[in-house]
């Protein structure tokens, strides 16, 4: 298999194309190390849980914690990426974007991406038994959540619900880990991350949509279609709402609202740009919720500090 016929449709000209050793690329890609958006998107609602457990505090969250979290998103959205392959490989064959993914194109068996899992998972593990008792309990009941959510996409047309609550679990990892316990803030967090995940993802799968209605897999963005807009526009304003009373239950002030309205802005901004019939478009809208996540991160880690 040539070079080029390795690479994912939607991650060309990354690092791992171009410098990572050959034998090591269909594991980096199976990993998502090629686009690493989706590790920094899990990786949010656990700094921002960190974040408002230092606001709480009237401290900054612990550094161990925070690089604990990144290494951790990392390790566990590569196992559940690889998951999510193992059990689509035969949808995968079937989207031009997928297509190219290692197990459908053959770059690896079933059996070497399921050790591959394995490794990644037993990576996530020991970052996880860094913490306390109470938040390795939680971190391993987001499990069933990331198991299941393969199959949702078979069985309704919400499965961005099921991704939300699997990609949102951080919102209740970053305050036990600083308090040993889940209090209304951490959870109405949670809530906020789920709808905001929702909108995201949707404009996500607007890139396959015609590719879904083929083959019959189902999605928000299948079921908005040009409602779209509209539709992001109710579940970012309950994001930032929901974030929103978290941050004032938790003490959040001036600047965690400043900061929140520019989150609200940025989200506003992805609704005003959304061309859901361009699929580079959708992709780059996605892509820009790292920065939205990380502004919002930002005016928490300045108010703890305040």
């Amino acid at each position: 298999m040539s070079e080029s016929s390795g690479r994912v449709a939607d991650a060309t000209g990354n690092w791992v194309d171009i410098h990572a050793p050959a034998v090591t690329r269909p594991y980096l890609r199976l990993a998502r190390l090629d686009r690493p958006i989706g590790s920094w998107l899990l990786l949010m609602p656990c700094w921002w849980s960190a974040g408002l457990a230092g606001i709480a505090a009237d401290r900054l969250p612990s550094l161990a914690h925070i690089a604990l979290f990144f290494i951790g998103a990392f390790a566990m959205r590569g196992a559940g990426c690889t998951w999510n392959d193992l059990v689509d490989c035969d949808l995968d064959g079937k989207v031009e974007r997928t297509r190219s993914r290692p197990i459908p194109s053959g770059q690896v068996t079933a059996k070497q991406a399921a050790v591959f899992m394995a490794a990644q998972a037993l990576v996530g593990l020991a970052v996880l038994l860094q913490f306390n008792w109470f938040t390795v309990a939680t971190g391993l009941a987001s499990l069933g959540v990331v198991a299941i959510y393969p199959f949702m996409k078979r069985v309704t047309y919400w499965p961005q619900i099921f991704l939300g609550l699997a990609f949102s679990w951080g919102a209740l990892m970053g305050w036990p880990a600083a308090f040993g316990r889940l209090d209304g803030a951490a959870f109405v967090l949670y809530a906020g991350s789920i709808a905001w995940v929702i909108g995201y993802d949707t404009i996500y799968a607007h890139q396959d949509r015609e590719d879904d209605m083929t083959i019959g897999i189902k999605s928000t963005a299948l079921l908005f279609g040009k409602n779209t807009a509209m539709m992001l526009a109710v579940f970012y304003s309950l994001a930032v709402v929901l974030i929103g009373i978290a941050g004032l239950m938790a003490g959040g002030g001036g600047v965690f609202l400043a900061g929140l309205a520019a989150f609200a802005a940025h989200l506003a901004w992805q609704i005003v740009r959304l061309d859901i019939d361009d699929p580079a478009h959708c992709l780059m809208l996605f892509r820009a919720n790292r920065d939205a996540g990380l502004i919002l991160f930002g005016a928490m880690l300045l108010d703890a500090a305040i």
